[in-house]
């Protein structure tokens, strides 16, 4: 799912995957935390565009500040600035593809992120634990990422409607393997988010497959906390059905 700070811009995109056969059966915007609880009751895997947690030095830095304390830290100026920017996952993120991710504690994310953590906390309500480093069922994704890893980044879909329809194009004819209608090839042409929601899919169905990019045992304890994004290893034509 593309998730956002209300539902009214929250798309989610479900595919159902059978041996010989992919089916976009569910694609939808504007879409409750309680949906989406339930209509992932019985996927394999969930993959959710948003930050997991925040930068761990960032937590500590804003609580000490709240307690009017100093926090405990071996940097100052703009290295610890940058250090509280980024999580690990988002400095490997940059390391592997270029490209810095949006800062969960400085960028324009803050309010998916609560959201996030909230939806997170429904999950975990509803009987399930969360391991934000990937380790269960519930992934973060990064479709961006994703798209330029498979060559198939369409820049200026975010925000312009022309890149976007030929965005939907590119992604759709990636996939002949994939059967979608006619309703729902338009709303992915026509909305960022549901067309993010989509790709959100094929990164669950890459985690579900142990084709991501894994935690190293020295950043486990910090993925736990911060999040980790599942960054598929796999180009896209090895989530096909297999038979």
């Amino acid at each position: 799912m593309d998730l956002a700070a209300e539902p009214t811009r929250t798309a989610l995109a479900i595919i159902e995957w059978d041996d010989d056969a992919a089916r976009l059966t569910h694609l939808q915007l504007g879409t409750r935390d309680d949906e989406i609880v339930e209509l992932s009751t019985d996927a394999t895997s969930v993959g959710i565009d948003c930050a997991f947690g925040w930068p761990i030095e960032f937590v500590e830095f804003v609580a000490a500040h709240a307690r009017q304390a100093q926090s405990e830290r071996a940097h100052s100026g703009i290295e610890l600035r940058r250090r509280l920017a980024y999580r690990h996952t988002d400095r490997v993120v940059r390391e592997l593809t270029g490209r810095w991710p949006l800062s969960v504690s400085t960028d324009r994310l803050g309010m998916t992120a609560i959201h996030c953590a909230e939806l997170i906390e429904a999950f975990t309500e509803a009987g399930e634990p969360v391991d934000r480093s990937g380790g269960g069922r519930l992934a973060e994704v990064y479709p961006a990422a994703a798209l330029r890893a498979w060559g198939l980044l369409t820049p200026g879909y975010k925000t312009k409607p022309e890149a976007r329809i030929l965005a939907a194009e590119v992604l759709l004819d990636a996939l002949p393997w994939l059967e979608t209608d006619t309703a729902q090839s338009t709303l992915l042409g026509h909305s960022d988010d549901a067309l993010d929601a989509l790709v959100a899919s094929l990164i669950a169905r890459a985690h579900a497959l142990g084709k991501t990019l894994p935690v190293p045992p020295e950043l486990l304890e910090a993925a736990r906390v911060e999040g980790w994004v599942a960054l598929p290893l796999c180009s896209v034509a090895d989530l096909a059905p297999t038979a």
